[in-house]
């Protein structure tokens, strides 16, 4: 055969074997599937794997041969009943009419809620709670995120123990990566991409979250010179379980139910995941069975409240068995000052610090005819900014830098980036890639005001770098996600506040940039969980046997409600934070270790709770995972959950409820109630005075709440507090406004 021939055959075989391709993916393309979570009955002495994989299609490929497609994602064993598939609608509805099928839910991708905060807390090696918990020592933290960069100088094991013997994990890096400080290292990424890559962060997220709940000292860390100092996590000699659940910055709830499961099953002590996951019925939400779960296995559980502030209603996470933590600030800001023509003087911050500024103004602009048009500087047309400081609102929570962009690219020399109304006071450090200040609204409307006062307005952008004792302290940022609860209007959410702006901690570089290991300044709910996880682990250390109610209680009661200066914690627009933005206060470690009394909670005062909800057994026992007879377990009104914080509207007349404490403190003590409540509002607590005798005494108490005249509408705040010679055991009392 000649080449000519040889060619020609070749082609005809290559056209022959792509059509055979194109019709398979053709075919393959034809059944199109998607990710589910299957929920069914738990199994009676049947291996799991294998009843669950019962419930899904097997089809005919020979006579003698039968072949089961590769529908199974993961097979749930320890947090939830059921398993993750990739079915076709019709295999759906086959699987649905199986017995033992309880409910589907289609999977949904979450966001993610995205150095000097120990000591802003409080924490410090000479004193404190730091040297009583031995710094976190023997504890295991859990991180459900994207992952670790191991090589990170946060994550070496000087210092530390190997792990406990109780850890069941494994690790997943290939070579390294694991040591004494990361004792495991999983990924779950079968729902995103179809296939598990290795557990090293690829979004630099999970590095920041881990290094904050649990990185080791590392000194001299900065971003670019900026909050310089000794970067540690809360817990910095806990170890540190990884779990990459998000690939890519996507997060699916199929993956997260995984983690969830892997770190139950390998005896994690904490959880901490920062994502923003809907509100909705408790017996519809696979993670809210799922952390019911890890509460029942004595695992503390902090997550998110979520960004979704300031909008009323808009928290996640509520379940009352978690910690629901939102994000304050702290004292310490990047400083960048306008100086305007007329002399007067703005702060804002930015990360952008460049030398020699100061010297010059520029003219100033404000490129939209009212605050309508082009308030984040889309386009320029009919505008001049070469040369110029440009006046632009910011865009929120995320674009900020790339409003900055636009104007360098359209011959800008400056930016000055002011908050919408909403957004108030709260302002971000950001990496600008130009001169730049990110100034609060009122400093905004000032400088607007001055542009439209005179035909040459000019600024100066002068920067300050690293200033301390900022003040105020200690406010709820404008994102941080707000209550009350639209699941669980009755229990008071969020939790507690921990710092959740400007946090320089680790960080790994995405695939699109080199490879550095270096720190970031990043703000979110995801910023303060991890605080909150590593305090829980300082408290696991000092007091192994307790419950996470008994955790969570020793937070939220040794809160403070007050800043740095002893005035009521502020919200974005500077005004007294309502209980449903700053949960029961900032968070105090120093206090929490040894908070007096606790108000606990088990797992059947849970169920009794979900029992008064209302919503029937069967949604009862989906939640707890077993078969529920509320009538013999008994139910209770939301109030009457032995919460650490008390939600009541007393309109229709006085309404009483009860609450259990115990005894942690010194063992004779004598507790007093005091109560700080508006005028309007009657509160009686009998027994007005409490004798313990013993550690681990229980004693109760009955609080009634009445109105002393017509609330109307509006709602009411106070506190009851429970004073010792040594400790002050402080819980909210919230009566909501009325819709």
């Amino acid at each position: 055969m000649n080449p000519s021939s040889c060619l020609i055959s070749y082609f005809f075989w290559y056209l022959y074997v792509c059509s055979l391709f194109f019709n398979f993916f053709a075919f393959a393309s034809s059944i199109e599937r998607k990710n589910y979570i299957i929920h069914v009955q738990p199994p009676d002495d049947f291996d799991t794997e294998v009843y669950h994989r019962s419930f899904l299609p097997v089809y005919h490929t020979t006579e003698s041969e039968l072949e089961e497609p590769q529908h199974l994602i993961y097979s749930y064993s320890e947090v939830f009943s059921g398993f993750a598939a990739r079915l076709s609608e019709e295999e759906l509805n086959a699987v649905k009419k199986k017995d033992g099928f309880l409910h589907v839910y289609p999977d949904q991708y979450v966001p993610l809620a995205t150095t000097h905060s120990p000591d802003f807390l409080g924490l410090h090696t000479g004193g404190g709670s730091w040297p009583r918990s031995g710094l976190g020592r023997g504890v295991i933290i859990g991180m459900l995120d994207t992952g670790i960069l191991p090589s990170h100088a946060s994550f070496t094991d000087d210092g530390l123990p190997p792990p406990p013997k109780r850890w069941k994990g494994i690790c997943e890096f290939k070579t390294g990566g694991c040591n004494n400080k990361i004792i495991g290292a999983r990924a779950f990424g079968s729902a995103v991409i179809n296939i598990t890559a290795p557990p090293i962060d690829d979004a630099g997220h999970g590095t920041h979250t881990a290094s904050t709940a649990a990185g080791n000292f590392v000194g001299d860390a900065s971003y670019k010179g900026n909050a310089n100092g000794t970067a540690a996590g809360m817990a910095p000699h806990a170890h540190l379980a990884i779990y990459k659940v998000c690939t890519r910055g996507r997060c699916s709830i199929v993956d997260v139910l995984a983690g969830l499961d892997a770190a139950v099953r390998d005896r994690v002590d904490v959880l901490s995941f920062s994502l923003g996951l809907s509100s909705g019925p408790f017996q519809y939400d696979p993670i809210a069975m799922a952390t019911f779960k890890a509460m029942e296995k004595g695992i503390f559980v902090s997550c998110a409240a979520g960004n979704g502030g300031p909008e009323i209603g808009s928290v996640s996470n509520e379940f009352p068995w978690v910690l629901t933590v939102a994000a304050g600030t702290m004292d310490r800001s990047i400083r960048a000052t306008v100086k305007l023509g007329n002399g007067k003087e703005l702060n804002g911050e930015s990360l952008f610090q460049p030398a020699n500024s100061g010297s010059v103004a520029y003219p100033l602009v404000f490129p939209a005819s009212n605050m309508a048009t082009n308030p984040d500087c889309e386009n320029f047309e009919g505008f001049d900014i070469h040369g110029k400081i440009a006046l632009c609102m910011s865009s929120g929570l995320s674009g900020r830098v790339d409003i900055g962009s636009s104007v360098l690219g359209f011959g800008g020399t400056g930016m000055i980036l002011m908050n919408s109304k909403p957004e108030g006071y709260t302002t971000f450090a950001d990496a600008h890639v130009l001169p730049a200040s990110h100034v609060s609204y009122s400093a905004g409307a000032a400088i607007l005001s001055y542009i439209n006062s005179t035909t040459n307005p000019t600024a100066t952008l002068v920067f300050k770098g690293t200033v301390m004792d900022s003040s105020p302290s200690r406010t709820i940022a404008f994102f941080s996600s707000r209550g009350p609860s639209k699941a669980t209007p009755g229990i008071l959410k969020p939790d507690i506040t921990g710092p959740g702006m400007n946090i320089l901690a680790a960080w790994a570089p995405t695939l699109m940039h080199p490879f550095d290991q270096g720190f970031n300044i990043v703000s979110g709910t995801s910023m303060a969980t991890p605080h909150l996880s590593g305090i829980a682990a300082l408290i696991k250390s000092v007091h192994p046997n307790w419950s996470p109610a008994a955790i969570k209680s020793a937070i939220m009661t040794t809160s403070d409600n007050v800043d740095r200066t002893g005035q009521p914690i502020k919200d974005e627009q500077y005004q007294k934070a309502s209980f449903f933005a700053m949960g029961a206060g900032h968070v105090n470690p120093s206090r929490a270790v040894d908070p007096g009394l606790v108000y606990d909670l088990g797992v059947n005062d849970y169920i009794s709770y979900l029992c008064g909800l209302g919503d029937g057994e069967a949604a009862v026992s989906a939640v707890v995972h077993r078969s529920v007879n509320c009538s013999l377990v008994g139910s209770i009104k939301e109030a009457e959950l032995n919460y650490p914080a008390i939600v009541i509207d007393p309109r229709s007349g006085p309404v009483t409820v009860n609450r259990t404490v115990t005894n942690v403190g010194l063992a004779k003590s004598r507790y007093a109630a005091v109560v700080y409540m508006p005028k309007e509002i009657k509160v009686i607590v009998r027994p007005r005075i409490l004798h313990f005798s013993n550690v681990n005494q229980k004693m109760s108490f009955a609080v009634t709440v009445s109105s002393r005249g017509n609330l109307g509408n509006a709602g009411a705040e106070g506190s009851l507090m429970w004073v010792s010679s040594s400790h002050v055991v402080r819980s909210p009392i919230v009566i909501p406004a009325s819709t």
